[in-house]
């Protein structure tokens, strides 16, 4: 018989730095939505870091297959926020929430979804066949965007003043990037 919970999930420090990299995606959304660009995309640095570190701090306890797939499931939802809604909120919120920012951060946060849920299904089955880590990945990692976004906003801040038609272009061609099989 399983033990008795007093809360639903695990709070082991396995889990800590996702659920962190969760609420600084949650207050980039906030900050993007007040339209503080610099703060939103801090925040989405913030959670791109939490997330770099997540599955070496976890791969440090012994789990169990119940643990690791909670780890799996946990960070993919954090990632659909940090990296699927944080963005979207945010080049739409650049875009001067524009109709072309609504479709097109809609079709990002689609795209994100449908990657994340590809890469759950895929890695539950690679789980069971082996054990270690993942080698090699299809398609572009949602979380590459923590990298991408800031650069896109350097360089449009720096050299491209008043063409915030930039983020949809870049949201566009990342979502596209998120399906691709390579």
């Amino acid at each position: 018989m399983e033990d008795r919970k007093r809360l639903l999930g695990y709070y082991n420090y396995t889990v800590v730095l996702t659920y962190i990299g969760m609420l600084a995606g949650f207050t980039g959304i906030v900050m993007a939505m007040e339209g503080k660009c610099s703060k939103t995309l801090l925040c989405l640095l913030v959670a791109g870091v939490c997330d770099m570190f997540d599955g070496a701090i976890a791969s440090t306890r012994e789990r169990t297959i119940q643990e690791k797939r909670f780890g799996i499931q946990i960070d993919s939802l954090s990632d659909l926020i940090c990296f699927g809604l944080l963005p979207a909120l945010a080049a739409y919120s650049l875009s001067g929430r524009s109709n072309m920012g609504f479709l097109l951060g809609g079709f990002y946060t689609l795209c994100a979804l449908i990657r994340l849920a590809y890469f759950n299904v895929t890695e539950e089955e690679r789980q069971d066949r082996e054990s270690g880590g993942r080698k090699v990945y299809q398609g572009l990692p949602v979380t590459n965007i923590a990298l991408i976004f800031p650069l896109f906003y350097v360089v449009q801040v720096t050299w491209m003043p008043g063409m915030a038609w930039i983020y949809l272009l870049m949201i566009f061609v990342v979502a596209v990037a998120f399906l691709l099989p390579f």
